[in-house]
């Protein structure tokens, strides 16, 4: 029995995610650097640059609660975190299919970003200290992870679920950043 020996072998479409990006401009590189090293910094400290973020992730949140409404109400709940990562997913689907470094690593960085506050949100679903918001009647709010925790019976384990999420987001920030330098680098010694 033939057992293939690489990972080109065993997933052929990977082989042609590695041709074909296009080259990275020096001052593109370094300029994508310097964010995501101050980005993370200011992450790690808690300061004001990633709570910036909320203002374009919030909206898209509570969006995915009116778009998934319609399958019921677990879907529609869930829906708000589901569109919230799978906004920055759909446009680096986009990115990667352009061949793009940039573009992409930018979008799977707040792909693994918004893993924090979520993180945040997760870990507060039995205290239920945070602010709600809602887009439909202030009276019935509901705390997202309360419901989909309780629904699932994991409810006493949500602050060890935010904490996996939370090392999830920072390895998958890591990670992002790594992957933009190494893909970038071929296109350096290029230019």
């Amino acid at each position: 029995m033939y057992v293939p020996n690489s990972w080109a072998e065993r997933l052929p479409f990977l082989e042609a995610l590695e041709e074909g990006w296009q080259p990275v401009p020096r001052a593109v590189f370094f300029i994508a650097l310097v964010f995501y090293a101050v980005f993370l910094i200011q992450a790690a400290q808690g300061a004001s640059l990633p709570k910036f973020m909320d203002l374009v992730f919030v909206p898209i949140h509570e969006g995915g609660h009116l778009l998934f409404r319609f399958f019921g109400q677990t879907i529609a709940i869930a829906g708000g975190t589901l569109l919230q990562l799978g906004v920055p997913l759909m446009l680096a689907s986009y990115f990667i299919l352009q061949r793009q470094v940039q573009g992409a690593a930018f979008c799977v960085f707040f792909f693994f970003e918004q893993f924090l506050p979520i993180s945040v949100y997760m870990g507060d679903a039995r205290a239920q200290e945070l602010p709600l918001l809602t887009v439909g009647d202030t009276d019935y709010v509901i705390h997202d992870w309360t419901f989909l925790f309780t629904k699932f019976g994991v409810i006493d384990h949500d602050v060890q679920i935010a904490h996996a999420f939370r090392v999830a987001g920072w390895m998958g920030m890591a990670a992002t950043v790594a992957w933009m330098a190494w893909r970038s680098l071929p296109s350096q010694r290029r230019v």
